[in-house]
């Protein structure tokens, strides 16, 4: 399991690994208790954590950009150690690690959310984003080298549309061309 697998559904807590999708939902697996169900497209959605941006005072940033931070100053600051019931030192917490954060449009409940995700994240050894941004290069690297082949194919195509366009030619001039009939008046 890795985190570009790890999805939130609306209307269930926690946070679950995407298994399947299928034209009417998906099939998640809980990453806390690792059980697995059918969530119903029309009364869930689905949204992949890599896809989360957090609001800032300057450009938005990755949900998992938030995640490093906490984890880099989990030893100063726990994130265990907040009261999640009091808004103002959640809130102070999210200041110390994170201070460019966008107070008016990240609420204290999306805040208790970052948290509790962390905790089931990092107990679940899916906070090394490290290993993951390398395999990302790698795999954009790979595709480099496949560039070669392709204009061949496009080389292909245009040929086969060429001849396709002197058949078409040659068949055009080989055909007499039509003649229309005269309209028969009819005198009265």
């Amino acid at each position: 399991m890795q985190y570009r697998e790890i999805v939130a559904v609306t209307g269930l807590s926690g946070l679950f690994q995407l298994l399947s999708t299928k034209s009417d939902g998906a099939i998640v697996r809980s990453v806390s208790d690792k059980t697995t169900k059918f969530i119903s497209a029309r009364q869930h959605n689905v949204t992949p954590l890599e896809s989360i941006e957090v609001y800032t005072t300057g450009d938005n940033v990755r949900l998992q950009v938030v995640f490093q931070k906490m984890k880099d100053n989990a030893g100063a600051h726990a994130p265990s150690a907040v009261n999640a019931n009091d808004a103002k030192a959640i809130k102070a917490y999210f200041k110390n690690i994170f201070p460019e954060f966008d107070e008016e449009r990240v609420y204290v409940s999306d805040m208790k959310k970052m948290l509790k995700w962390f905790e089931i994240l990092n107990g679940n050894d899916l906070l090394n984003f490290e290993e993951e941004a390398v395999e990302e290069v790698a795999a954009e690297e790979a595709p480099a080298e496949e560039p070669a082949e392709k204009p061949k194919k496009a080389a292909a195509k245009k040929k086969k549309a060429e001849v396709a366009e002197e058949g078409t030619e040659a068949a055009a001039e080989e055909k007499p061309a039509k003649k229309t009939a005269r309209k028969k008046k009819t005198e009265e």
